[in-house]
C-alpha cells in the first residue's frame, strides 16, 4: 500500500468503517500500515466510536426485538435481526472460551453462539431446539472474532429450519442446521427455499 497522507488515510478510514463497522483497532492499522494508536487518533479527530460503541450503534439500527429469548441469554452481540428471516452475531473469542493448554476455543462456545441464535431469529415467545446437525471445519483460537450468521430455511407446521454458519475472517469455522419447536404456528408463514 503506497504511503497516504493523514487526510488520504483518515477518508479511507471513514470509508472503510461505513462498509465494515466491526473491525478492530489492531485490523486497521495492519491494513493502514501505522500503529493502533495512529487510528486512535484518527479515530478521534473523525469523531469514530471504539468498536463497542459502533456495535451497540449498528444492533440498535438494525434488528428486530427478540421474542424468543432475552438478550443476556443470547451468546455472543447480535448485530442484525429480521424475524423469521435471518440474524448476525459477534462473538470475541477470549480467555474464559479457550482451553488454557492451547489457547483453542471450547466447541461448546460455538454451538452455544449458534443454537442461540437460530433461537433468537424465531419470531415467537417459545422456541426450543428440537435438533441439529453441527460441524466444526477449524479450531478457532482466542483473539478470534466469529460472525455467525442464520438463515431460516423453512417452516412447516411448528418446526422451523435455521441454517447458521459462522466465520473468522471469511473462512468457515462452524455450520449446522438447527430445528426448532415454536409454538404459535399463527404466527409463522409457510416458508419453502427460495422465497
Amino acid at each position: 500500500m503506497p504511503k497516504l497522507t493523514k487526510k488520504e488515510r483518515q477518508n479511507q478510514l471513514v470509508a472503510l468503517l461505513h462498509k465494515n463497522p466491526f473491525m478492530t483497532d489492531e485490523e486497521l492499522a495492519r491494513h493502514f500500515q501505522v500503529s493502533v494508536q495512529t487510528i486512535r487518533l484518527d479515530r478521534l479527530e473523525k469523531s469514530i466510536p471504539e468498536l463497542r460503541e459502533r456495535i451497540k450503534s449498528v444492533a440498535e439500527q438494525n434488528y428486530d426485538e427478540v421474542r424468543s429469548l432475552l438478550m443476556d441469554e443470547v451468546i455472543g452481540e447480535i448485530i442484525d435481526l429480521h424475524l423469521d428471516k435471518s440474524a448476525i452475531s459477534i462473538l470475541d473469542i477470549r480467555e474464559e472460551h479457550v482451553f488454557t493448554r492451547n489457547q483453542i476455543a471450547r466447541g461448546h462456545h460455538l454451538f452455544a453462539q449458534a443454537n442461540s441464535l437460530a433461537v433468537a431469529v424465531i419470531d415467537d415467545e417459545l422456541a426450543l431446539t428440537a435438533s441439529a446437525k453441527i460441524r466444526f471445519h477449524r479450531p478457532v483460537k482466542v483473539g478470534d472474532r466469529v460472525v455467525a450468521k442464520a438463515k431460516v430455511l423453512e417452516t412447516k407446521g411448528d418446526r422451523t429450519k435455521v441454517q447458521v454458519e459462522s466465520f473468522c475472517g471469511e473462512e468457515m469455522v462452524f455450520s449446522g442446521q438447527f430445528t426448532v419447536f415454536r409454538s404459535n404456528t399463527n404466527s409463522a408463514r409457510e416458508v419453502s427455499p427460495g422465497t
